[in-house]
């Protein structure tokens, strides 16, 4: 039942390089309450309980740039650094992070690993930090969702209530099944009306004549 999309392939994919965690069944939020922001989103995000600094940073390098910029420290914390929306845990963005706090948040990464000022994090800076006993900083913006609406889907809801092999199209009657399985039908009728749409021609006998130019005549 599942539906692979290509970002939740590249999570997959990315999730390799954690050469020394274990999957782990999510625990209750309030379960990790004692550990660090970082700690808390590997579990519950990626269901991973044991990684190191080298594999968190990777995972989180989007561009695959070697590098930390901004806009991948907001989307590690679930924001969407153009629109400047918070993710749900549905894969949907829910509100909107203000300016300031968007900036904040990047400032403050930045303080504790960009140790020679130049506007992006490495994954040597990143690691001395880690080893140095800094830890990224919990916002208050939950646990960073920033896996698509088909990642998020799954890790919350699907793996949580519909595991294992024997699950049938009418066991997924949750309204978080129903709303899931909505948005594809809406995603599938706007490709079609764009389909529809771009295989209409215009013909230039139907345009009303106060639309088209208006040519000299030639005498």
């Amino acid at each position: 039942m599942q539906k692979i999309t290509l970002l939740s392939a590249v999570f997959a994919s990315a999730a390799s390089v954690l050469a020394h965690g274990s999957h782990g069944s999510a625990p209750h939020r309030d379960e990790l309450d004692h550990l660090d922001w970082a700690s808390r989103h590997m579990i519950l995000e990626h269901h991973f309980d044991n990684f190191d600094p080298s594999s968190f940073f990777i995972l989180h390098d989007f561009d695959q740039s070697h590098t930390w910029t901004p806009h991948e420290i907001l989307r590690t914390y679930g924001i969407n650094p153009i629109s400047g929306m918070a993710y749900d845990d549905t894969g949907h963005e829910a509100k909107e992070i203000p300016y300031e706090k968007r900036e904040d948040i990047v400032r403050s990464v930045f303080e504790l690993f960009d140790f020679d000022n130049d506007g992006a994090v490495t994954k040597e800076e990143f690691e001395a930090g880690w080893e140095d006993g800094k830890r990224l900083p919990d916002f208050g913006l939950g646990s960073g969702h920033h896996g698509d609406d088909e990642y998020e889907y799954e890790i919350h809801h699907f793996e949580k209530f519909h595991g294992g092999d024997n699950v049938k199209e009418e066991d997924l009657t949750h309204p978080e099944d129903i709303a899931h399985f909505k948005k594809h039908e809406q995603d599938e009728e706007e490709e079609e009306r764009w389909a529809r749409e771009g295989k209409l021609k215009i013909i230039e006998k139907n345009i009303p004549s106060k639309f088209k130019i208006q040519r000299p005549s030639r005498h």
